[in-house]
């Protein structure tokens, strides 16, 4: 009877056992990407139009609105806005719109140290045509509004400079405003 029991209890744990050292769980972290970016990478595919991807300092805070899922990359600031950056231009359903906050353009090596690091290390990551300088307060209202409708990514980082947040706003990749308003007055052509 035992021996029975025994034969039953390995049937039902084999097949779980089979998933150990494998892929089962697609949130697990692979060997080669941090926690952060894998959990981007899963989610990354069920994000869209309307959806914010933030990559932020130390202060930014923790919000408790269900809509947003914060993570923590321990990783340089450039290099988190690179991966993150890369990976939405890789996507094939997405785009992004890329603010960051207007108060950076008075701010100098004299009012925060390490201020000059910081904006020479995202030259190359970003594109700084591409970047639309906002206040932060306004930046914070948008997301605060999108968020209770649309997920929001935060993605922390060990950055210890003020208003250095980088806010993706994602888009429709394979859509545009221009086909968009074209069907809105009826001509499709």
């Amino acid at each position: 009877m035992k021996l029975k029991k025994k034969s039953i209890l390995l049937a039902c744990l084999a097949p779980l056992l089979s998933c150990c050292g494998s892929k089962c769980d697609k949130a697990e972290p692979s060997a080669t990407q941090p926690a952060w970016q894998s959990e981007l990478a899963r989610q990354l595919p069920l994000l869209g139009h309307r959806n914010w991807i933030v990559v932020t300092d130390m202060a930014y805070p923790l919000q408790t609105n269900p809509g947003i899922t914060t993570l923590y990359a321990d990783a340089p600031y450039a290099d988190v806005v690179g991966q993150v950056n890369t990976m939405i231009k890789q996507a094939p359903h997405v785009f992004a719109h890329i603010y960051q906050d207007s108060e950076q353009q008075r701010l100098s090596e004299q009012l925060a140290p390490g201020w000059d690091a910081y904006k020479a290390s995202l030259r190359g990551v970003l594109d700084e045509a591409e970047v639309e300088y906002i206040p932060h307060e306004e930046l914070i209202r948008r997301l605060d509004a999108e968020s209770s409708l649309c997920r929001v990514v935060i993605i922390k980082t060990p950055l210890t400079l003020p208003y250095t947040s980088t806010f993706f706003n994602l888009d429709c990749g394979y859509w545009d405003a221009d086909r968009e308003a074209r069907i809105r007055q009826g001509t499709g052509e």
